[in-house]
């Protein structure tokens, strides 16, 4: 279970996150919705110790991640794997290299410095491309595909890392309808089959409604709702985002591809050497 006790955060004598108090199960698929500035980002930033709290302990089944340091704090990064709303690719790079990035924890750094990846890295990459229908790309620069490919790379790099938890900040952000719903129904999948914890920052209502088990609001660097996606009726959305409920409650979007362990999702494996 991830802990998160008392955490705040202050740039510059300002608050962005204030106080929060959440304890976040194994497998769950939390959604974190609020208004732009409400401090969403800089609170996934600190799971992540990408952003040092000010104040408050960050825990994770008995280890203190605020304490972590090295070569600690790099595994940790690791096993908390971060999805960015600009995909983070290497845009010279070829898919498959990008997805390899995953490993960088996993191999020395000469290795690493010369991008010598091993056959089972190798195979672990192109199972991952397979997962997101995009191993025909394996080959292609990363900036010759469209946003919604990117992002999907951008998972398939993040699932490499054998994660325990997936961070996602704004992750279909930049993207239309139909490349949304091919990167929410990744992470949804990622979810469900692997039970990695996702915790997710959405601007939609009703993508947050349609994929997440638990939402959580914040307003002004607080937790200010934490229930399931039935509780937020749109007085609760109301209260959350005043005059902006309007703009973030879309039209209703087709239901999340099904999860059944009959899909053929299958983990990216390791191949015998």
């Amino acid at each position: 279970m991830l802990a998160i006790e008392g955490v705040s955060r202050r740039f510059s004598g300002k608050s962005a996150v204030s106080d929060v108090n959440l304890d976040i199960a194994a497998g769950s698929f939390v959604g974190v919705i609020g208004r732009s500035g409400a401090g969403k980002s800089t609170l996934l930033r600190m799971l992540n110790r990408l952003v040092d709290p000010s104040e408050g302990r960050i825990g994770f089944d008995g280890l203190d991640v605020t304490a972590l340091r090295g070569q600690a704090l790099r595994d940790w990064r690791a096993r908390c794997a971060m999805i960015f709303q600009q995909f983070n690719l290497i845009g010279r790079l070829d898919v498959l290299t990008n997805v390899m990035m995953g490993r960088l924890n996993k191999i020395s750094t000469t290795n690493a410095l010369l991008q010598r990846w091993s056959r089972e890295d190798r195979a672990m990459a192109l199972s991952a491309l397979e997962q997101f229908d995009i191993a025909n790309l394996a080959a292609q620069r990363a900036d010759s595909l469209s946003g919604g490919q990117q992002q999907r790379v951008a998972i398939a790099r993040a699932l490499m890392q054998e994660p325990s938890i997936i961070l996602a900040d704004e992750p279909i952000a930049s993207l239309d309808p139909r490349n949304t719903k091919v990167v929410m129904d990744a992470l949804l999948r990622i979810n469900r089959h692997f039970g990695i914890t996702v915790i997710c920052n959405l601007h939609s209502l009703d993508l947050a409604r349609s994929y997440c088990d638990r939402l959580v609001g914040m307003s002004a660097g607080r937790i200010v709702f934490d229930a399931t996606p039935e509780a937020l009726t749109a007085s609760a959305a109301r209260e959350l985002y005043g005059l902006e409920a309007g703009e973030v409650m879309d039209a209703e979007i087709a239901p999340p591809a099904a999860a059944s362990s009959g899909t053929g999702w299958v983990r990216p494996a390791r191949t015998a050497a």
